[in-house]
């Protein structure tokens, strides 16, 4: 079962990454979200680099009670608090496959909240 599961995602990524390209200037937004974590990276595809990353595993972002939707919305601020810092305004949101829901979603609105546009 889990087989057809990360089938199905890794054809829904490869047919988004068709379209979703970044550049220095507006760089690729990719998530990736585990069953504890949640990771985020800003990539310029034409360098083949990743500019910028923040995940729930940087310590602060972690408190026990919360819910990991609210820490991937921090996760999310804090990346475009880092993003701001470096000049870095747009970007283009990937999603890797992922249906944009539940953690997915509150890592995109708390960026979006942390000033980037998407």
């Amino acid at each position: 079962m889990a087989n057809k599961k990360l089938l199905k995602r890794l054809k829904v990524k490869r047919r988004v990454r068709k379209k979703v390209f970044g550049t220095a200037e507006m760089p690729r937004m990719s998530v990736f979200r585990s069953n504890r974590e949640i990771y985020v990276q800003l990539i310029d595809d034409i360098n083949g680099a990743t500019i910028l990353s923040a995940s729930s595993r940087d310590g602060e972002a972690k408190s026990g009670s919360e819910s990991k939707s609210d820490v991937a919305a921090q996760v999310g601020k804090k990346l475009a608090e880092k993003a701001t810092a470096n000049g870095i305004e747009k970007v283009v949101f990937d999603r890797n496959g992922y249906l944009y829901h539940g953690r997915v979603k509150s890592l995109a609105e708390g960026a979006r909240e942390g000033g980037l546009k998407f």
